[in-house]
Order: structure tokens, then sequence, then C-alpha cells
């Protein structure tokens, strides 16, 4: 048999491998290789010197076509701080997040599972730098597979409880907002006719994107401790649980483009597919505020898949002049691919796109 010529070189840019994982249905992807030479002495800087130079890696990461509305992304970065085994930054759609529970839940399954960092079973613990602060981190282990995550968020707590804003085409909305690693606008489902199902998946992400721009106009929000978080930036709609072993249901929207009242087609959004850890402890913390959940009382949170996050609020502290509590948050991720993803020369597309068909 004749000796198959040698296959010429790929002519590639450098390329970027990522661990494809989804934590109660939400996906999230961590690059593990192929991101260096961010500078910054925290998370919180190398955040900000991303979304100021290097926004092209989330958008070709994020948009069609290697990404789409749904979709977040992590990168793994060395962190500075003694106590931290690694640190993350958080991509999503239209902004660096300060924190994030499906994301924290990927990145330590990709962490451990890939052998980054080491495991010990049947627990592995260490902590990590997100920009929001420290984050405490339990992974239970079993036969090298990360079956559980239980972390410890940054302090979350309520700015406002029963507010009324005043929403184009709804009218008067009772909501709360409180802080949960984001700040989020929270507001019944029952007050719309909804339950919170699948199928309702296009006006739950409607009516969350039209509150939360009315809700951000009217209620300015600014983390006393971190200014540079600030704003309300994510929607939640939240509901009675449909299994009764659970406590709550609900659904979180992340945005995909900008609110415009002139054009209806506009007001959609990415529905998180899981009960959403931010999300759970902003809950949580206006539900501690009025005296419906204790320090210490399991919180099992119902997604819209019916997947669960359970939380727990550990410790009352203060943020500011607000009352806070410190969050736990348990679930699991698991991982669906991994790859190298690479930017052909001439591709016409090297950042990505959008289509209006299903991104705003």
């Amino acid at each position: 048999m004749k000796p198959a010529a040698s296959a010429p070189p790929l002519r590639l840019g450098p390329s970027i491998r990522a661990v494809d994982l989804h934590a109660g249905g939400e996906p999230g992807r961590v690059i593990i290789a192929g991101v260096d030479g961010v500078p910054g002495g925290t998370m919180f800087e190398a955040m900000t010197w991303l979304q100021a130079n290097r926004d092209d890696l989330r958008l070709r990461m994020l948009r069609e076509p290697r990404g789409y509305p749904a979709a977040n992304c992590n990168v793994i970065l060395p962190s500075s701080h003694p106590e931290a085994a690694a640190g993350y930054v958080i991509m999503e759609q239209v902004e660096y997040p300060g924190m994030s529970g499906t994301n924290t839940m990927c990145v330590v399954t990709a962490l451990l599972e890939t052998g980054m960092v080491s495991m010990t079973e049947p627990a592995t613990e260490f902590t990590l730098e997100a920009p929001a602060g420290l984050i405490r981190v339990r992974a239970d282990c079993h036969d090298g597979k990360v079956t559980g995550v239980t972390f410890r968020n940054v302090p979350a707590f309520a700015t406002h409880l029963d507010t009324v804003v005043e929403v184009p085409h709804l009218g008067s909305v009772t909501v709360d907002v409180a802080y949960g690693g984001m700040f989020y606008v929270i507001a019944s489902a029952e007050a719309f006719g909804l339950r919170l199902t699948p199928d309702e998946g296009a006006d739950i992400a409607r009516i969350t994107e039209m509150i939360k721009a009315a809700a951000a106009d009217q209620l300015p929000v600014v983390h006393p401790d971190q200014p540079g978080f600030s704003g309300i930036t994510i929607g939640q709609l939240s509901g009675p649980a449909h299994e009764p072993a659970n406590s709550m249901r609900n659904v979180v929207t992340v945005s995909t483009g900008v609110v415009d009242w002139e054009r209806p087609a506009t007001w959609t959004g990415a529905i998180d597919r899981s009960p959403c850890g931010t999300g759970t402890s902003a809950r949580m913390a206006t539900l501690h505020a009025r005296g419906r959940l204790a320090i210490g009382e399991d919180f099992r949170h119902e997604g819209i898949l019916g997947s669960v996050f359970t939380g727990r609020l550990i410790e009352e502290t203060a943020i500011g002049g607000h009352v806070a509590v410190t969050p736990q948050i348990s679930g699991q991720a698991w991982i669906t691919g991994i790859a190298d993803y690479v930017v052909d020369p001439t591709d016409p597309f090297p950042d990505g796109f959008t289509i209006g068909d299903i991104w705003a």
C-alpha cells in the first residue's frame, strides 16, 4: 500500500479549548486554555479589562455560529488571592456578571473532572475567586465524577420590597429588588396568569424583559461595597412550586438585547433553563426580609424544567445599611463536550453574528 501523503498544516488562528457543560439545564461553557495575557490583580479587574479590551472573545463564544441566545461562557484565570485555587470571569449575552450560580457549578465540575484541580473523594473543598468575591466550594465526588456542587455565595440583600413600578403596556406592577450576585427585579407570575411552564416561554421572557427595563429606569441601585456593580440587569418571575417537596418555582430571563418600547419585537430574552443560583439567592434574601425564611432552613427552588437547586441561608450580615444574608446553593453540572474553538483567518464572521429570528 502506498503511504498516504502528509496532511497540510491547518491554517487556523490560535485555538481556545473549552469544556461545555450544563447545570440544571442551563449551558455553561468553560474556557480552560488559550486565553493568556489578561492583566489584573483581582477577578473584578480582569473582568473590567476583558470588557474594555477583549469583548470580541465574549461575542465570538456566545454568538452564532459558536453560541446561541441561552449560552454562557467562563474564562478560567490564575488568581492572585492566596486562598483561591483559581479565578473565573463570567460572560453573558449583554453583560459580565459579578457572580453566577450555574456557571460556578460548571466551572467547579470542569476544573475537577479535567484534573486542573485535584479531586479528593468523597468531597473536595476549595475556594474560587469570582469578580464579586471569594466563593467557598464543596464538591461531592464519586469514581472521578462530581455528583454535586455546594457553594457559599457572596452576601445577598433586598433593596426594595412590594414597590410599584409603572410598566408601559402592563400598567402598575408590584416588585421586589434584591442582590444575589446580580441585581434582580422579582415579580409574581400569578399576577400575569402564568404557571411558569415551558409552553409559556415567549410570554415569560417578554413580560420579564418589560418589567426589568421599567424597574431599571425607576429604581436605581448600586452595591454599597462594590460600586462597579450597579443597576437592575436581570428579571425573575416567581410562583408556587409544582411539586409538593419543593418550596417555590421561578424563571429568570437573561437579556439578549435592549428593550425598545416602540418595537414590540424586541421584548424578548433567553430563559435560564435552571432554577438559577444567584436568582435563588436574591429570592431567599427577600423571603428572609419578610420573615418567611429562617437561617438554616432549606429552600428547594424549581426551575422551568423542574430541576431543583437547594438553597440555605447560613448567617445574617450587613452590607452598607442593608440587612444581608449569606446564601449557600447546591446543584449539579454535567459535561456535554470538549472542543477546540478556532477562527479561520478568512472567516467573514470572526466575532459571530445575530439574526432577528431568535435574537432580540
